[in-house]
């Protein structure tokens, strides 16, 4: 045992547990828990944010790219509350990260003393991360921080990923106590979660049967390590494979068995494919609505009559959207290897139904080609993203932003590898791409790391790329310029032909928009503005070649469509619309297959 303050259990835990990061701003709430990074013995690098929500998704994008929490600490107030869209999102999209914040000391709850909450109920903070977390402490006694800590890695670590939040008031920070620091090791399970044999063999059964099969992965193929068994189950069954918002990465896009994502923004191979399908392998989605076209029969998936084969870590999302055929709690990875070892050597005749794989992709190749490699400017949306791709290399890291940027990517970008593509999907948040990136980055510090996200996006978190120069960070950031939010744009249009609040524009009405170069320039970053197309790969170049934070600000038309839209988003049309809209919003939402 050793006589330890709050702050320094936290701090050696950290270290010890192999924390290699820690970010946030240290508030007055958390000023005597931060002091303890200094310490001999603990101290821990800390990379200081603008802003308490980037600390969060910085962590987020960490995660996401490492497969190892980081921690992010807040001080209380609105420090904490600042952390909470970062939370969210990691908690929506399944990753993992510790955030830590300050607390009112416990003597004084309930007194109302600067940014405590307490007209509800004293000290009432804890509460709103209940939400948004998987787990939540509130350390009352410096006693207490060795089994929080360790119990909040666990529930990091273990089961489906997500956050964890810990609020240390500032007098346990501060006060010391005799405690013995937990080993992690002996307080973690051994291995990973094995699928029942009766399932597996159900599984084995209900596949053996199909003819046009089709394996679905999401996030969680990514999070279990399985995209090896993906790939071996794929190739011993020819079952072409499509992926969700974060599942791409978890299959070679260049794979002759590959047929593109699903979805609303989805391809239009993969929801073709998806729909049409006799039998789908779910392998870790949850099937949200997005992903599955807000359950439209036929429109991205057809279950029932399909089959489903439903493989999840988590209970909770078994027959949760669809009805399964066969539901497997387990980690992906063994339950995948164990459907491959079980499986007869050859499967039925695929010759056609692989045939028409190849014509739909041929098909979509060309349509996606008219937009990809356009030399229009201002840009489309897809051409920086063709160009970019040429020069990145293969195992290089794109980190994608909300909106049109985001359904972009997923349809234009083609990814190779596990971890290399980041996007906030089930939450979608703005703001979230640029710190993630800086995140992605300090995980795998010599491979390239591109952020591209659109100038609203942007805005919201733009102040964080003076970190990238602070702490020498070479993330290279590709603005696309269309002077507002266009993907709310787009939607609003449609649904109304009309929109409001999202163009950026002067009293005139003519487009406002900053200097995004020189806006990088005075941060300190390596800035490019690329006005004619034939410069676009060659200052990609510049840019990476530059070994420093770079920025390239890329004009594009605000009317030169985003992503296609193959899929269909329940979005209520207002009923004093009375045209054709509202019959077509009627007629598909009866198809839904979710009541």
């Amino acid at each position: 045992m050793a006589k330890l303050t709050g702050g320094q259990v936290v701090a050696q835990v950290l270290k010890q547990y192999g924390v290699e990061y820690v970010t946030g701003i240290p508030g007055h709430g958390i000023w005597s828990l931060t002091d303890a990074f200094l310490e001999k013995g603990s101290e821990i690098p800390f990379i200081q944010v603008y802003h308490e929500q980037s600390a969060t998704h910085l962590a987020d994008g960490y995660y996401r790219v490492s497969g190892k929490p980081m921690a992010a600490v807040a001080s209380i107030g609105a420090g904490a509350a600042n952390t909470v869209l970062g939370l969210a999102t990691a908690y929506s999209d399944s990753t993992s990260l510790l955030c830590i914040t300050g607390g009112p000391p416990t003597h004084m709850r309930g007194r109302g003393l600067l940014q405590e909450l307490e007209r509800h109920t004293d000290n009432g903070f804890p509460q709103v991360t209940d939400a948004v977390s998987k787990r939540s402490w509130v350390a009352t006694r410096v006693e207490e921080l060795p089994f929080i800590m360790h119990r909040a890695f666990s529930t990091m670590l273990t089961g489906r990923p997500g956050p964890a939040h810990i609020e240390v008031p500032m007098d346990v920070q501060a006060e010391a106590a005799d405690v013995s620091l937990h080993d992690l090791a002996r307080r973690l399970p051994v291995g990973l979660q094995q699928p029942d044999p009766l399932a597996i063999d159900k599984a084995v059964d209900v596949l053996r049967d199909s003819r046009r099969p089709v394996i679905v992965v999401g996030g969680g193929a990514i999070t279990s390590d399985s995209a090896d068994e993906v790939l071996a189950l794929a190739e011993a069954w020819q079952i072409p494979v499509v992926t969700t918002w974060n599942g791409k990465g978890a299959f070679p896009e260049d794979h002759a068995l590959f047929a593109g994502s699903v979805g609303q923004t989805g391809t239009i191979v993969g929801n073709a494919v998806a729909s049409r399908a006799d039998v789908v392998i779910s392998i870790g989605c949850r099937f949200t609505d997005w992903s599955s076209s807000s359950y439209a029969q036929g429109v991205t998936f057809s279950i029932p009559p399909a089959k489903l084969i439903h493989i999840d870590i988590d209970p909770h999302e078994i027959g949760k959207n669809y009805p399964a055929e066969v539901g497997i709690v387990a980690d992906a990875k063994p339950t995948v290897a164990a459907i491959v070892a079980s499986l007869p050597r050859s499967s039925a005749d695929r010759s056609e139904y692989l045939a028409e794989l190849e014509r739909l992709k041929a098909e979509w190749e060309a349509k996606l080609a008219g937009r990809r490699d356009s030399d229009r400017f201002p840009f489309t949306s897809q051409r920086p993203l063709g160009g970019l791709r040429s020069v990145m290399e293969r195992d290089g890291i794109i980190v994608a932003g909300s909106g049109n940027t985001q359904g972009a990517v997923k349809q234009t970008f083609p990814v190779y590898h596990p971890r290399t593509h980041l996007t906030s999907g089930g939450f979608s948040s703005m703001g979230w791409a640029v710190p993630a990136a800086i995140g992605a980055k300090l995980a795998a510090p010599d491979r390239q790391v591109a952020c591209v996200l659109g100038d609203g996006d942007f805005l919201m978190t733009s102040q964080e790329i003076g970190v990238c120069v602070q702490h020498d960070i070479p993330v290279v950031f590709v603005v696309q310029d269309n002077a507002g939010f266009m993907s709310i744009r787009g939607g609003q249009r449609k649904q109304t032909s009309r929109h409001i609040g999202t163009e950026f524009n002067r009293p005139d009405g003519t487009p406002y928009s900053p200097d995004f170069k020189a806006l990088g320039q005075s941060f300190g970053l390596e800035s490019f503005r690329v006005d004619d197309p034939a410069d676009l790969e060659s200052t990609y170049r510049k840019a990476f070649d530059s070994k420093a934070p770079a920025l390239i600000e890329i004009p594009t038309d605000r009317d030169a469509a985003g992503p296609w839209v193959p899929g269909w988003w329940d979005f209520p049309v207002p009923a004093y619309i009375e045209d054709e809209r509202q019959d077509e919003y009627w007629a598909t939402r009866a198809k839904e297959q979710h009541l």
